[in-house]
């Protein structure tokens, strides 16, 4: 036999050994410490349908009451959490805006998708993006995404020029994405389509799942684990292994979130999520995306036209007309906005 068939022989015989080892020693202290592991799903398990539960139906003001109540409870019952989560530098982030979008502008011939668009998020922030229909609102997104290519304008997201990216290299700095028309796997599992969110944190490459060597199995496991606290969370776990495709259409979409959710990102772009949802289901969206930012500590950049939905829960609120930004400010700024105003109405009150 020649060497080099020999060596290799030899190499994965001895991973194998390690391998079995590691399970081996794995099963021995799975047994020693059970219970004793307080994680993302236990905690999730503990608190989630308090703040998820489905609505009825309700006034804005009842809405606003609801998600107070429940942020207060999140905060005493989800401080196990912030061991969970990555370690995203948020107090670095905290001096300075987390996204900077300056003078951004994009053409497709001779039509003005955005023109000079300006604005910051900070770590932690809602932000509304809102604007009539054509406004510039998912060209912007398509930015972020680099989907589109800017004409001119810089922007950076934690610290990182993001126009000198390509555009595979988005997801593994800390952007994920939910999008107007769903994206999914209709074929595969609701697990399987959150799995797939979770891959660009993995680090085994392609030798080392192929083996499956302990470093590839530990970051399966690992990512498997978050992937049922995402389930609970989203009260998917009934459904966990049912194709996307027969699921009703409010369902695909929090499969859509919990996969962006998987990626363990830094700011989370949620492109007319309330888009197909009934009124009785907006304060339940509502609640959940004031639940996203608070468990997960990021922030979220909101497009949606439903103005009430993203005047309850915006930090700040930011509105596009034929593609130039019109206002920048808290919500009750810009409700009062006579630019705003014309834009939705074609006049002032």
């Amino acid at each position: 036999m020649p060497r080099g068939v020999l060596f290799f022989h030899v190499l994965i015989k001895g991973l194998r050994i390690k391998r079995q080892a590691n399970i081996q020693n794995e099963k021995i202290l799975s047994a020693t410490n059970t219970g004793e592991q307080i994680g993302f799903s236990t905690s999730v398990r503990e608190t989630g349908n308090k703040f998820v539960a489905r609505l009825s139906h309700g006034s804005g003001a009842a809405c606003a009451m609801r998600t107070d109540r429940a942020i207060a409870a999140r905060r005493k019952t989800d401080a196990p959490l912030a061991a969970d989560r990555p370690k995203t530098t948020l107090a670095a982030e905290s001096s300075g805006p987390l996204l900077s979008i300056k003078g951004l502008s994009v053409r497709f011939g001779a039509i003005v998708a955005l023109d000079n668009v300006s604005f910051d998020v900070k770590a932690g922030q809602i932000c509304g993006l809102i604007g009539p229909n054509g406004a510039g609102k998912t060209t912007l997104l398509n930015c972020l995404n680099r989907l589109y290519q800017a004409g001119a304008g810089t922007i950076h997201f934690a610290g990182e020029p993001l126009l000198e990216l390509p555009r595979h290299r988005v997801v593994s700095l800390g952007i994920g994405r939910t999008f107007q028309n769903l994206a999914l796997f209709q074929t595969m599992s609701v697990r399987d389509n959150i799995l797939t969110g979770g891959h660009c944190r993995s680090r085994g490459g392609f030798v080392g799942n192929a083996l499956r060597l302990p470093t590839a199995g530990r970051e399966e496991r690992l990512l498997r684990q978050r992937v049922s606290g995402l389930l609970e969370m989203l009260e998917l776990t009934a459904v966990a292994d049912v194709p996307v495709s027969v699921l009703p259409f409010w369902r695909r979409k929090r499969v859509e979130l919990a996969r962006a959710l998987a990626g363990e990102p830094k700011m989370l772009l949620l492109d007319e999520p309330a888009a197909g949802l009934n009124h009785a289901d907006l304060c339940e969206l509502g609640d959940l995306i004031v639940n996203v930012r608070d468990q997960f500590g990021i922030a979220i950049l909101l497009v949606e036209h439903h103005m009430s939905l993203v005047m309850r829960i915006s930090d700040k609120v930011v509105a596009l007309n034929f593609g130039c930004k019109i206002a920048d400010g808290r919500p009750v700024e810009v409700q009062k906005n006579p630019d705003v105003i014309r834009a939705y109405l074609g006049g002032e009150l």
